[in-house]
């Protein structure tokens, strides 16, 4: 496959992802710097352009509650999961788990040419 085809396919793959490997990761709170190190660190590479707009917009739509808090000598904004975003965040691991369920025998199945051979 070309590579542009390619790479638009992750992006979307990625975009549905990205948000539910946020989401889990404030279950504690995190400044902005702090969580993209954690998700790198779990292997989820995510630029400062995705996460911060990423943020401000769950934000917005009530699944995380912020505070200003004093930290390594200056004011960071932390963010954590909101009761609604709590909510949320398990639906959407359920719905995860059943997708990853459904989809996994899908991708080691073989072909009947592969099982002839």
């Amino acid at each position: 496959m070309a590579t542009a085809p390619l790479d638009k396919l992750k992006l979307e793959l990625r975009r549905g992802v990205l948000v539910l490997a946020v989401l889990a990761s404030l279950r504690q709170p995190h400044y902005g710097y702090s969580l993209r190190k954690q998700l790198q660190d779990a292997g989820v590479d995510i630029d400062e352009g995705t996460l911060y707009p990423l943020i401000r917009r769950l934000a917005e739509q009530g699944l995380l509650d912020s505070e200003w808090k004093q930290g390594e000598g200056r004011e960071r904004r932390y963010y954590q999961l909101s009761a609604l975003g709590t909510d949320l965040l398990e639906q959407l691991t359920q719905e995860w788990t059943s997708l990853n369920s459904a989809i996994g025998p899908l991708l080691l199945r073989k072909t009947d040419e592969e099982q002839q051979e």
